[in-house]
């Protein structure tokens, strides 16, 4: 009897170490097409380096009561009292940019490209592992209180045209900490169904490192998504004066409806999903044309997302999404019939003059990751009788990847802290004010924009942070008022965390 309980014990300690393992960052390879590959022998940059800070960077944005291992230690606690004007529980979360709102609709997004890249590229991060699942976590923790009460979703903290008003860090602020919520009467599909997507691809990331935590967000996905379904409409119709012009649901909210049912499918495996999928795809404009991918438009990385599910899973019924992944990345190949996509002189791809690096990264991550659907399927793309092979997907996201790390004409690194020059002026409180530690009494609200409209670096060094960028011209002033170049956001290192892990593991940096 004493052998079969000591027996029974190491079983048991052993699936608790399994367990412990693959939830902190030695992960199981399953299928990886990846592996088994000759490194090349030489880089230009260090993609590890630059990993490990694309991830440190969301702990710059944290909103809410930081933990003991924060590592940016500049910031502190704040918006400790964040729902209580409904009188709800709604603290925590991100920041989403250089102010002090928490927009739901693209931490939402944020949190869908966050689990995608580990789901896609996380056996290659190594020790970022649990650092990339930390990240993603902070922020599931946070849609989970939004999503607390059936048929409401909390989708904004901050009025932002006051918060805009003022110059203030996340410590200090004072403004209103008004929230705004979807609901039956006030529908919200687009950012509901974006909801449910981030809350099902995080559940397939904690689904064997923490099953309990898993269930309770595919569980909370599915309502969600019901929701965002049943109850038709676009949050800034009702929302419009609070969340307009900052993050407008300008693509309707139908892509959104077949981007969440696409992830549903993925997570629970459920043929509801699919079968939502082909009745209402087209309806749903699974085949018109755009190539546009980011926080308010989600059709291509539907395309690419179900195209997986014909390529490697080979669901049949599916293969029109192959089609269409592939019209899509024809219209980014330099030189092919249907290209449709412009690059500056100096090679970057250009969307337009807001915050345009969030395409870099988002098209970079599709391109990374349809080359490895490509490769399991033993495919290409056929771009009007030009063959298009995944090893050209992979050059054109090392070449986004490589002009956004420094090989630019000013030889400027786009991300904050990486190589020997960055934006020193970025366009974020938190970075440009003295931090609390420097300086421990409040900054009022007007007193930040002297600070604001200087010439001054920013003190505090916001690692990981990538900026708008340069113009189409691969111009980039460094100017901190210049938020359309100058301003970080959380969705556009989210995307990137993927391509990087691909990058440093190509080339033996992991």
């Amino acid at each position: 009897m004493a052998s079969s309980v000591s027996s029974l014990t190491l079983l048991v300690l052993f699936s608790c170490f399994a367990t412990f393992l693959v939830c902190h960052g030695f992960a199981v390879h399953h299928n990886n097409p990846f592996h088994h590959r000759h490194h090349p022998r030489f880089a230009s940059h260090n993609y590890r380096d630059a990993l490990t800070k694309s991830i440190l960077y969301f702990e710059g944005q944290r909103s809410g009561k930081l933990p003991s291992s924060q590592r940016i230690t500049w910031r502190r606690d704040s918006g400790l009292t964040d729902g209580s004007a409904m009188h709800v529980d709604l603290v925590g979360g991100y920041y989403d940019a250089g102010d002090n709102v928490k927009f739901g609709f693209p931490m939402a997004f944020t949190t869908t490209m966050l689990s995608w890249s580990v789901l896609e590229f996380g056996g290659l991060m190594k020790g970022e592992l649990q650092n990339a699942r930390e990240a993603i976590r902070w922020a599931t923790d946070y849609l989970l209180k939004a999503t607390a009460h059936p048929d409401t979703i909390y989708v904004q903290v901050g009025d932002a045209k006051k918060d805009h008003s003022c110059w203030e860090r996340p410590e200090d602020m004072d403004t209103p900490r008004s929230v705004y919520k979807v609901d039956k009467n006030s529908p919200g599909s687009d950012v509901a169904a974006e909801t449910a997507a981030a809350l099902a691809a995080a559940s397939l990331v904690f689904r064997r490192c923490d099953p309990t935590y898993a269930k309770l967000l595919v569980r909370r996905a599915i309502r969600v998504f019901q929701f965002a379904d049943k109850y038709r409409g676009a949050y800034s119709n009702g929302l419009k004066r609070y969340v307009c012009p900052f993050y407008c649901s300008y693509s309707g909210y139908e892509d959104e409806l077949l981007w969440g049912a696409a992830w549903l499918h993925k997570a629970t495996k459920n043929p509801t999903y699919l079968n939502y999928i082909q009745v209402n795809g087209q309806a749903l404009g699974a085949a018109q044309f755009d190539n546009t991918f980011g926080w308010d438009n989600k059709h291509a990385g539907a395309r690419i997302l179900l195209s997986k599910a014909f390529l490697v899973q080979k669901v049949q019924s599916l293969h029109d999404y192959k089609d269409h992944a592939d019209n899509f990345i024809c219209s980014l190949i330099p030189g092919a019939p249907f290209s449709s996509t412009q690059y500056t002189p100096g090679g970057l791809l250009f969307k337009m003059n807001d915050s345009n690096m969030q395409y870099v990264t988002s098209t970079s991550f599709l391109l990374l990751t349809y080359a490895k659907y490509l490769t399991y399927a033993r495919k290409i793309v056929n771009c009007g009788g030009t063959a298009v092979t995944p090893k050209r997907l992979r050059n054109i996201a090392k070449k986004q990847v490589d002009y956004l790390l420094g090989d630019n004409p000013l030889k400027m690194s786009y991300m904050v802290g990486y190589g020997p020059r960055y934006p020193q002026r970025i366009h974020h409180r938190g970075s440009s004010l003295p931090s609390i530690a420097a300086h421990p009494a409040k900054i009022q609200c007007s007193s930040g924009f002297s600070v604001m409209n200087s010439q001054s670096p920013n003190p505090n060094i916001l690692v990981g942070a990538i900026v708008g960028g340069p113009d189409q011209h691969d111009r980039f002033p460094d100017k901190r008022s210049d938020y359309e170049q100058s301003e970080p956001a959380t969705y556009m290192n989210s995307p990137l965390v993927g391509a990087l892990a691909y990058l440093a593991h190509s080339f033996g940096q992991l």
